[in-house]
């Protein structure tokens, strides 16, 4: 996944994320913080259910 594609899918996820701030910040990083909120929306989607 390109940097622009974690930026994307970050930003759907976290509305408040600002493409520029993300921007700076390496494609494992970005991919590591991916990873971590879609842990989140799992864990969210677990307890509403």
């Amino acid at each position: 996944m390109s940097k622009r594609e974690l930026i994307d899918y970050i930003c759907e996820i976290n509305k408040s994320a600002r493409p520029e701030f993300l921007a700076n910040f390496s494609e494992e990083d970005l991919h590591n913080y991916l990873e971590h909120l879609m842990e989140l929306n799992l864990e969210e989607l677990a307890v509403c259910f």
